[in-house]
């Protein structure tokens, strides 16, 4: 009798104790840098996520820049992952590692801000990225020091000259410097919200009219599709913007576009690709979203150094765009999990 009762009681204990079942996400919004608080105070890319998608819940996550933010039933998780993409990989794959996640069919929507080609969109304006780029792994000698005929002073590793790859670029050097996204889940979130009539002010008209050689930088922000840059390298100017262009064109042999330029994007498509690889989650489902805050060039008749160290016009414009851009993506395949659980849009 009491064997029967100290085995009862142990199996008792044993089952209280078991873990809880993970919480199966159903999307997770990514940020990168906040100002201050989460809440209350001025926003970075994380606040309006979490005031205005009541992310109430306060998760630990020690692994992790900052603490995770939940709604009250777990299915929308939002992460600020810090900046740079130490910060961003090391953050991501942290998470998805979490076992008290089921991240497996979550969707994730990558939102934060950045500088702008000029060429192809004007302050607040939103990209969706097809191709997210590796720009941090670059040769690179002093500009001054560089042959006259050069363009620029980066060039690709294993390359001796820019423009060029290396003889040979391994499937894996390909995996680690671009990644291509789902085509039809970005066409799906670019055709949901490419009528999205965005934020604009007095003051962003009168900036953007200095960049009249471009008819994409003075119009009024909008929607558009374009390619993301990633690098460590906060850069700046006319060449190394006409670097960037030539970069994602070589490296997507020709069919991206580089629109936005970016501190984390690469880290973090990085981290999602191998976590993928490892059945944590699905890069399927995987968008990036990048908003204008400011040009990554300088005007006519104004120096690279002083518009890189001008501030930023378009931030508040930027940030109010990121939310309105990729709040209608996040509703649609939240409300509609029932749909969207098996089935990724546009494919």
């Amino acid at each position: 009798m009491v064997k029967s009762s100290f085995l009862f009681a142990l199996g008792a204990a044993l089952v209280s104790a078991a873990p809880a079942p993970p919480v199966q996400v159903k999307a997770v919004v990514v940020a990168m840098f906040e100002i201050g608080e989460d809440t209350g105070d001025r926003a970075g890319e994380f606040q309006f996520w979490v005031e205005r998608e009541k992310l109430d819940r306060v998760l630990p996550f020690a692994a992790g820049y900052h603490s995770l933010r939940s709604n009250a039933d777990g299915s929308v998780l939002g992460i600020l992952t810090g900046q740079g993409v130490t910060n961003a990989a090391t953050s991501i794959m942290a998470l998805g590692m979490d076992g008290r996640f089921d991240l497996s069919k979550a969707y994730w929507l990558v939102a934060g801000i950045a500088g702008v080609d000029p060429a192809d969109a004007s302050l607040g304006s939103a990209a969706w990225a097809n191709y997210v780029v590796d720009g941090d792994l670059v040769r690179e000698i002093d500009s001054r020091e560089a042959p006259e005929e050069w363009p620029y002073a980066r060039f690709a590793l294993g390359a001796k000259r820019p423009n060029v790859l290396a003889d040979r670029v391994t499937p894996e050097n390909w995996q680690q410097m671009v990644f291509r996204l789902n085509p039809g889940l970005v066409e799906w979130a670019f055709d949901l919200t490419k009528d999205i009539k965005l934020e604009d002010s007095p003051a962003l008209s009168a900036f953007r009219q200095s960049y009249q050689f471009s008819p994409n930088a003075i119009k009024p922000p909008f929607v558009l599709k374009g390619d993301s840059l990633g690098a460590s390298t906060y850069w700046h100017g006319k060449v190394l913007t006409q670097w960037a262009n030539d970069w994602v064109k070589l490296w997507t042999h020709g069919e991206g576009n580089f629109v936005m330029t970016n501190m984390e994007d690469n880290a973090t498509a990085l981290a999602l690709r191998r976590l993928s690889l490892a059945r944590r989650v699905d890069f399927n489902r995987v968008l990036f979203l990048r908003t204008a805050s400011n040009f990554c060039m300088q005007a006519p008749g104004q120096s690279a150094s002083a518009s890189a160290t001008a501030g930023y016009v378009g931030t508040a414009a930027s940030l109010e765009a990121a939310y309105r851009v990729g709040s209608p993506v996040l509703h649609e395949l939240v409300r509609n999990w029932s749909k969207w659980q098996n089935k990724i849009p546009g494919n």
